[in-house]
């Protein structure tokens, strides 16, 4: 996701906004793969915080493109 916002060259691009889309690409892979971790299932590694963590973050991406 980091990279779709940094290819919109959008000189207004929070910097912050692209951390927090470096956030949820880090929430793609791992979780949707059973050997994404070295132990464990993926659910067993992300709980309510990362959850909440990631549809904020989505959601202020979303507001950020939608105005653009």
């Amino acid at each position: 996701m980091a990279q779709l916002l940094e290819e919109l060259g959008q000189a207004d691009l929070p910097e912050l906004l692209t951390d927090k889309a470096r956030v949820l690409d880090a929430y793609y892979i791992a979780p949707r793969y059973p050997n994404g971790h070295p132990a464990g299932a993926p659910f067993e590694h992300y709980g309510k915080l990362q959850s909440e963590e990631a549809v904020r973050y989505g959601g202020e991406i979303i507001e950020f493109v939608r105005a653009q």
